[in-house]
């Protein structure tokens, strides 16, 4: 048992091609992620300056980060969200540049990665619930950082699992998936706002 997780632990310290790609996604993703997460934080500097005044993003009723920003959501841990966006997604494109360079990451920094993903998106769906159904508004900058999220995580995924448990029938079958889930989660984020919204979020 002992020699398996170390040769698991082996193989996740390895380079592999794929991860070249992933490193295109975490740095591309991250790249947007950083800068959606520090535009809302120059919008919430502007809020704060001028609560009346109409920010930047306020598209119409539904779609604009004013309905949204100065909400509890909008400061989950007691500080606005988007800091943690900042530094979260800072360390994302950092490490997705290593892995575009060919480094292979150590055991420890996929484990670290993958439970930052898995926090980021569980505070991500969290979030879009509450944007959907509580506060009934649409802040596009966090769309943005959704999109990158969901998208990171699975592909992220796939490739811990892939490397962790090769012969497991979920890994196996992420693997196999990976854009499928990808894709039908983007549906699914997208249909919940249409059946809440529909014809609204264009008036």
């Amino acid at each position: 048992m002992t020699d398996q997780v170390l040769d698991r632990d082996a193989d996740l310290d390895t380079y592999r091609p794929s991860d070249r790609g992933l490193g295109w996604l975490l740095t591309i993703g991250g790249a947007i992620g950083l800068l959606s997460a520090a535009i809302l934080i120059v919008e919430k500097i502007t809020f704060i300056e001028n609560p009346d005044r109409a920010l930047a993003c306020d598209i119409n009723p539904i779609i604009g980060c004013g309905n949204v920003i100065d909400t509890d959501q909008a400061s989950v841990f007691g500080f606005p969200n988007p800091l943690m966006g900042v530094a979260g997604f800072a360390i994302v494109a950092t490490l997705g540049v290593l892995l575009i360079a060919r480094v292979a990451l150590p055991t420890f920094v996929w484990l670290g990665l993958q439970a930052g993903a898995l926090f980021g998106i569980g505070l991500v769906t969290w979030l879009q619930y509450q944007s959907i159904y509580d506060l009934h508004a649409l802040c596009p900058y966090c769309m943005v950082v959704w999109t990158v999220m969901i998208a990171i995580f699975v592909w992220l995924t796939a490739r811990n699992l892939r490397e962790l448990a090769p012969g497991n029938p979920v890994s196996r079958f992420v693997g196999d998936w990976t854009l499928l889930i990808n894709v039908l989660w983007y549906v699914a984020v997208i249909s919940a706002i249409w059946f809440q919204f529909g014809s609204d979020l264009w008036a």
